[in-house]
């Protein structure tokens, strides 16, 4: 071999050896990078009396009237990851920490005056605090959460549970949520609604879970509400003439057979008339709940499945209901 190919052997392998630190000088400098950032956001960042300042309003009078303090706090998006300084702020009846890094909540175990909780978007794999006797709207939705132990809030009316892990509803005791009425379980990994046996339910939102068929609702008289759509319900047993509230009920999108629609017979009772949800595009003329009309809706549910992908099943175009009373519904001018 030449030395003029040596040398230009040399070269090449020169100019290889220069490329492969460069790369390797880039990756480390991005895995730096990286690990910085990373390292950055686990820092711990904990609620400083400056942001309180900048979060707290709504002076009002406290204990014997003589005394003022700020009941309101919002502090969103800051990622916040410890909020220990609260637990002194004990005359907060109003706080939003959505949109931080939290993951534990205990320090708002001392707030006995809270009525109102928003930590909407955080790491929390819990919802479970102290009882807290005057809180009545609390919202969880989007964090981690697993299960629904450890709310035993006695004036509590709205809870919501939305985006979160929970497969099986425990722990909701009937003897201290006597005042619930309003129930948000949308996105979770829900497969029965076996535990909601809840006396003043009025709202149930089940929406986009992995349930099959509906158990353990046949009590819920108050219920006005049932969403249940985005599921994998394929049958509509489950239902009960004890549910003599109920007004609406989406279906939509279930697999669920044309011959299944008389189970809904339950549901009849004096001066009900069914109409579809508002969403449906093809409205019907509301009908009087009674047995001679179950082939007129099982037909509405045939010429959907024409069109559905599934043949025989309303697969894409189920029917959600609204059921109301005759007296509601001649109110509103509809039927005389």
């Amino acid at each position: 071999m030449s030395d003029d190919e040596d040398l230009d052997e040399y070269d090449q392998d020169q100019d290889e050896s220069d490329e492969d630190k460069d790369n390797k000088e880039m990756g480390e400098g991005e895995e730096k990078e990286g690990g910085e950032e990373l390292e950055e956001m686990l820092l711990p960042n904990p609620l400083t009396e400056e942001v309180m300042k900048e979060g707290l309003s709504l002076l009002c009078k406290i204990g014997n009237g003589l005394s003022h303090a700020y009941v309101k706090l919002e502090a969103k998006e800051k990622d916040l990851s410890d909020i220990s300084l609260l637990s002194s702020y004990i005359h907060l009846r109003y706080v939003d920490l959505s949109d931080n890094r939290l993951v534990d909540l205990s320090p708002l175990n001392g707030l006995t005056h809270l009525l109102w909780l928003k930590v909407d978007n955080n790491r929390l794999i819990s919802a479970r605090l102290t009882e807290l006797p005057y809180l009545q709207i609390a919202s969880f939705a989007y964090n981690q959460i697993t299960d629904t132990e450890g709310i035993l809030h006695p004036r509590l009316v709205s809870l919501d549970l939305k985006g979160n892990n929970i497969k099986k509803v425990t722990g909701l005791d009937p003897q201290k949520l006597g005042n619930l009425h309003t129930l948000e379980l949308r996105g979770n990994q829900l497969e029965s609604t076996q535990g909601i046996e809840l006396p003043k339910l009025k709202n149930l939102f089940l929406a986009q879970n992995q349930l099959k068929q509906i158990e353990g609702l046949e009590n819920l008289e108050h219920l006005t509400t049932l969403h249940l759509r985005d599921n994998q319900i394929n049958t509509l047993s489950g239902f009960s003439s004890e549910m003599k509230s109920l007004q609406y009920l989406n279906l939509r999108t279930q697999m669920i057979m044309s011959s299944e629609v008389p189970s809904l017979s339950s549901l009849l009772w004096k001066d009900h008339i069914l109409r579809p949800s508002l969403e449906d595009e093809e409205p019907f003329i509301p009908l009087p709940l009674d047995p001679r009309n179950w082939k007129l809706l099982q037909l509405k549910f045939r010429e959907r499945s024409d069109r559905a992908e599934k043949g025989g099943k309303a697969a894409l175009e189920g029917i959600p209901f609204f059921f109301f009373s005759q007296q509601n519904w001649a109110g509103e001018g509809t039927v005389r």
